[in-house]
């Protein structure tokens, strides 16, 4: 489920293989080199960039209502670790636990993951309480916003 949500964002952002691998060509794609136990790591460097990912957290309120902006931090905008939007989500935690909800987080985890390939600096990512509640397919489809205009 995961992967297909990932390669539906990736369509709209880049283009997306659809599991016909052998149409690119090892030359089309990141240099790679294969280990002694057969994985593939890419030959680039994964930004390894400390914390703080998260420089604040505001409530402000909006035509939709209560939103919280919430404003990355230069690191929190390049860092490229798997666990690093878990971090910065605990950061959000830790500025304000009532955002502490399954919207909330869907909505962060959208902004995380896509918002910053996307508007890399847009000031705030806004995620609102009143928003519903829906699949990892609306939310991408919905440009994280779901149930109703972008705050």
């Amino acid at each position: 489920m995961i992967a297909a949500v990932t390669c539906t964002a990736a369509i709209a952002l880049a283009g997306c293989s659809g599991g016909n691998e052998s149409a690119v060509s090892p030359s089309d794609s990141i240099p790679t080199r294969v280990t002694a136990s057969s994985s593939v790591t890419s030959s680039a460097p994964t930004p390894v960039l400390p914390p703080p990912y998260i420089a604040s957290a505001d409530w402000v309120q909006t035509e939709v209502g209560p939103s919280l902006q919430i404003a990355p931090t230069p690191n929190g905008r390049r860092v490229q670790s798997p666990t690093a939007g878990d971090e910065a989500w605990r950061e959000v935690l830790r500025l304000d636990p009532g955002a502490d909800t399954p919207g909330m987080k869907a909505q962060f985890d959208c902004h995380w993951t896509f918002a910053r390939i996307v508007q890399p600096d847009k000031p705030t990512w806004n995620i609102e309480p009143n928003r519903p509640v829906v699949s990892p397919e609306e939310m991408i489809s919905s440009r994280c916003n779901p149930g109703g205009p972008e705050e």
